[in-house]
Parts: structure tokens; sequence; C-alpha cells
């Protein structure tokens, strides 16, 4: 299994409400020079994070520990930009299984889902409440049921639904990426392989 199962998420979230943050934002470009898909949480946000001394940034969200959890909501258009996957690594790294926006560059949703992150794109009212629910209390939990494709903003009992392709919800479901769903059919493979030859 490549990577962990999704299926329900009940999280606190941490809050990004930027809009059009691009992908060399997320991670930039000077920390893609390792091929192994660790570490990269450490580089996350970079930038928006610590100071030219390595210090954090004490006004930036991920050095405030009054937010926690397993799902980022970000502003509109989250992941423009190039398509380096190392953005997903880094968000998965760090910890992150789901993020929540009203649009994302569908480059990076593909990414993200291929490693085992889950993007909900939401209606920009529905996202505009999930803000003000976080901003009135940090430990507002979501609820993401991939099952089901739903969202709850468990506070207020609010909810979406979300859409998802079939096949990237099958490999979700199972921890798959596309290698694993494969080998998963291997026999039924080789059963339609050795039937062929006949």
């Amino acid at each position: 299994m490549a990577y962990d199962k999704f299926n329900i998420l009940k999280s606190t979230a941490v809050p990004l409400p930027i809009e059009n943050v691009d992908t060399d934002q997320v991670i930039p470009a000077r920390f893609l020079k390792a091929t192994k898909r660790e570490g990269f949480g450490d580089n996350l946000f970079r930038d928006w994070r610590y100071n030219n001394d390595n210090t954090p940034k004490q006004d930036f969200v991920l050095n405030n520990p009054v937010y926690s959890g397993k799902i980022l909501v970000a502003g509109n258009n989250f992941g423009s930009g190039s398509s380096r996957e190392h953005a997903a690594w880094a968000l998965y790294d760090y910890g992150f299984r789901c993020v929540v926006s009203s649009f994302f560059a569908d480059i990076f949703k593909g990414n993200a889902i291929n490693i085992g992150i889950l993007p909900v794109q939401v209606s920009p009212s529905f996202l505009d409440k999930i803000f003000q629910a976080i901003e009135a209390d940090p430990k507002t939990a979501l609820e993401v049921t991939l099952p089901e494709q739903t969202i709850t903003l468990l506070a207020t009992g609010g909810k979406e639904s979300f859409n998802i392709n079939g096949y990237k919800k099958h490999n979700l479901l199972n921890g798959y990426d596309d290698i694993d769903y494969l080998q998963a059919m291997k026999e039924d493979i080789s059963a339609f392989a050795t039937a062929r030859s006949i």
C-alpha cells in the first residue's frame, strides 16, 4: 500500500485564507533537489514560515499553536503555477490529508490525489462559512466522508457534497497509487492474458 487509506477524516483545520497560492509558494524551487518523497514537510511554505535567519515568522498560521489538524482550508485557486508534484509531497509529509478550497489547479489536484491527499472543492459561500467558524473557534472540526463524498462543518451541521473521479476515489479508499491498483489486479490480468493466448 503506497499511502494511508482515506475513508472518513474528522479533524480540526488550519486556515490559509489566501487566494492564488501557487506551487512555488507551497514548496520553493530551491528545495526540489531531493529524490525521495521525504523531508519536504520541513520546507512547506518555507518563505512564509521562516525569516532569512531561519527563525519562525510568528504571524504565519503554521507557526501558531492555536491551529492544528490534518485539514488545510485554503483560499480560491490553490495549487496554481508549475506542475511540481513536490507541492503535494510537502503537504503530505507535513501531515495534511485533505485540502479544502473553492477551486484547485487541475495538475495539483491530480498530484494530490495520486499521493493520498483528498482535495475537496466546495462552493465559495461554504468556504467562507468554514473560515468564519474556525476564526470563531480554532477547535472547530470538519468531517470529510469520502464514501458519501460529503464535507460537514460539525459546529453547525452544514454540509456540502464534492465530486471526485470514481477511479481516484477507489484508489484513495484503498491507499493505492496507480501501480498498486495494477498490482491488486495481477491475478485478473494474468487470467485475461492466459485466456487471450489460447
